[in-house]
């Protein structure tokens, strides 16, 4: 299966760049929309003009098995980001913004690299405020040979626009659903309305690519897998957003319920996530989701 941006026609990846490009006279390519005028030099939540900023890339072994296979998940890790985790656990490169700027073309030679490495995909981690430069670079590298799934790692606040210039280009979804209530996400993530944009967010990046698509030697081709971080007393409301995938969405939903929260960064202001998750915190969730009728579970 070829990828998705090589399929269509070559017109339609630079009409799609040129268009997102225009997004930002009044940014809306994430769920703040912040309306400033990035092309101007302005900066929004994200903290971003129009030049993307990266802080490392390279093979990534520690993804989910249908990404990482044997070879590795070729991963990209973009400086900045639209949301304010107070316990993020890359914080040095999402909230303090370590990284160094590139041109598409430089991105595109990165792709291009990961590719020559052996990795199985193109992995976007924090893609949503830099969308303008990865489909500039997509232009570039698709002309120069790339031809490896391209995965959209994101944070899951991501705007309907930004999402509709996406379709047709983006092989692979791979959303968080960090919140069921909005105003534990303002308390802990700094943003407004999460529950109600991310769940519109992932209904439409399921109506572009369906479930996970695996090969015959189980790597992931196309579609969409969802992760969900498990946090300290419930404050992440698990049960709620299960429900809302095997009820919206699908229970074939490739589902990794993530078990590694630490307090980080600023956590420890906050009582009740500034510990460690218990097993029997996690074991719960697994235990909900199997009985939603999740199979597909890492």
């Amino acid at each position: 299966m070829s990828a998705s941006y090589v399929q269509v026609d070559r017109t339609v990846l630079h009409e799609r760049a040129e268009e997102a490009q225009q997004h930002l006279v009044q940014c809306d390519l994430c769920g703040w929309e912040c309306g400033v005028n990035r092309l101007a030099g302005k900066r929004g939540v994200c903290k971003t003009g129009e030049q993307a900023y990266i802080s490392s890339f390279g093979p990534h072994h520690g993804e989910e098995n249908p990404l990482r296979g044997w070879r590795g998940s070729g991963t990209i890790f973009f400086a900045g980001c639209n949301m304010r985790c107070q316990y993020c656990q890359n914080y040095e490169i999402s909230q303090l913004y370590q990284g160094y700027p590139v041109t598409p073309a430089q991105l595109a030679e990165i792709m291009l690299q990961l590719q020559g490495m052996g990795c199985h995909n193109i992995n976007l981690v924090s893609p949503t405020h830099v969308i303008v430069p990865i489909l500039q670079a997509l232009v570039i590298a698709r002309s120069k040979g790339l031809h490896l799934p391209l995965v959209y790692n994101t944070g899951g606040y991501d705007s309907l626009s930004a999402l509709k210039l996406l379709e047709g280009i983006v092989d692979i979804y791979m959303p968080d659903m960090k919140y069921s209530n909005a105003s534990l996400a303002q308390k802990y993530s700094k943003i407004p309305n999460y529950p109600k944009i991310n769940q519109q967010a992932v209904k439409e990046m399921h109506r572009q690519v369906g479930d996970l698509v695996l090969d015959e030697n189980g790597i992931a081709q196309h579609g969409m897998l969802i992760r969900h971080l498990v946090l300290p007393n419930n404050v992440a409301g698990s049960e709620q957003i299960l429900k809302f995938i095997a009820e919206e969405i699908s229970t074939n939903t490739y589902l990794n319920v993530m078990n590694q929260y630490r307090p980080l960064y600023q956590a420890r202001q906050y009582p009740q996530i500034n510990r460690p998750i218990t097993f029997q915190e996690y074991q719960k969730v697994m235990h909900l989701a199997k009985s939603l009728g999740f199979r597909r579970l890492d």
